[in-house]
């Protein structure tokens, strides 16, 4: 009696553990499948951090000498954006910048002063947005892809530099000075951008079409390069 009792039971239980088993499931699977994605590479909206460098050029004159090879902008940013078809976007941009122009010490030089040095730099630390929109190309899943940015950026210089060094000799061997707060460098400063990218790289061009300079410094000094060109990297 007694086995058949066990016997009965186990099978209850075995007869038993296929419907909990079919009941978990249902209930897991019924959620993932009806959950919408929204946020990733290509999705409705997605961000990430970057971080790039690009060197100045364009013209320097004779006053305003500027090495373009030790002269341009390290950048570091978060970017933000919204796609509303496969085919375009809208994003925002917002980045902290240095910009830093090195000036060639020559006779002709009178920008900021026309004291040479051993080594001088003007530099801009900015807080920038950029509003972009973006167009897509190819066929792609749910990554970056290939894309073209158009955009416009603005930004505001929270420090401005004037630095030089010298070797004056006998009294030291090194002297570094750093000048802030620069009365002459202007504050404000706009430009439009444009970026060409794969994945987590693009090539990045910016043109800027403010002064550098304020004041009577506008109409008295020569302009400084407006152009740069470089690599942003995605941390995507």
């Amino acid at each position: 009696m007694r086995s058949i009792f066990l016997l009965a039971l186990g099978l209850g239980l075995w007869s038993a553990l296929p419907v909990a088993a079919q009941r978990v499931l249902l209930q897991g699977n019924v959620a993932a499948d009806t959950a919408v994605q929204r946020t990733g590479p290509n999705r409705a909206r997605y961000g990430h951090l970057y971080v790039g460098y690009a060197v100045a050029l364009g013209s320097s004159s004779a006053a305003a000498p500027v090495s373009r090879a030790k002269s341009g902008e390290l950048f570091l940013g978060w970017r933000q954006k919204w796609r509303f078809s496969q085919t375009a976007a809208v994003g925002l941009g917002t980045q902290y910048s240095r910009l830093a122009y090195r000036l060639t010490q020559q006779a002709s030089k009178q920008v900021p002063t026309a004291t040479l040095h051993s080594r001088e730099s003007l530099v801009w630390q900015q807080l920038q947005a950029e509003p972009f929109v973006r167009l897509n190309f190819g066929a792609r899943g749910n990554v970056i892809g290939r894309y073209l940015d158009l955009g416009g950026w603005g930004s505001w210089a929270f420090a401005t530099l004037h630095t030089y060094k010298d070797k004056p000799g006998a009294a030291a061997k090194t002297v570094k000075v750093t000048e802030q707060g620069l009365p002459y460098t202007a504050r404000w400063a706009y430009g439009a951008s444009l970026r060409l990218g794969s994945g987590r790289y693009a090539l990045v061009a910016r043109r800027r079409f403010s002064e550098p300079w304020r004041g009577t410094a506008v109409a008295a000094w020569s302009d400084l390069p407006r152009w740069t060109v470089g690599l942003d990297f995605g941390w995507l």
